[in-house]
Order: C-alpha cells, then structure tokens, then sequence
C-alpha cells in the first residue's frame, strides 16, 4: 500500500456507482486523497444502493477485526479486497 493518497475521479463533484464500487475499500481504508473521499462520501450519503455496500464492507471489516482479536486474517482481507474489487467490473456478457 503506498503512503501517497490516490485521487480517482476527475472534475465532476459527484461520483457515478461505477466509479465509488471502484474506490470503495480504498476509501474506506482511508487510502485516498481528501477530494475524492469528499466525493464518494457525498455518494454515500445520496446513494442508498452504495451507502448499504459500503455499511457491508465496514461490518464485514469490524467482523474479521473482532474475530482475530483485532488483527484481520490476511488471507481473509485479500480475498474481500477481491470480491470488492469484483464488484465494480461489468459482467463477461456485458449484462448488469
């Protein structure tokens, strides 16, 4: 993980679904510049689809956290970051 916040998104002040799905565990492991966190979290709140991924992910996150005595398994974490990052790509079929 690099030290230097990541920016994602270009000028437009509020972000599409596609492109907060993309950030999201970043975002939540406060792994971006604060413009695009602003931007996302202002997706959140407007957005009651995202807002309930990423109440998900904080969960699935507090859970892993309490069950390994406040140290994730690292196994467990990369197969989350996968299934999140799955989450923002298009189907094979193009249907979604």
């Amino acid at each position: 993980m690099s030290s230097k916040p990541r920016r994602m998104f270009g000028t437009s002040e509020m972000a599409s679904c596609m492109k907060v799905m993309r950030v999201l565990q970043s975002y939540l492991d406060g792994e971006i510049d604060d413009v695009t966190a602003r931007r996302v979290r202002n997706h959140l709140e407007a957005c009651r689809r995202c807002g309930l991924e990423a109440a998900t992910y904080r969960e699935i996150k507090a859970s892993l956290a309490r069950k390994a005595g406040g140290r994730p398994d690292p196994d467990a974490v990369e197969r989350l970051l996968l299934f999140g990052a799955s989450l923002g790509q298009e189907p094979p079929d193009g249907h979604g």
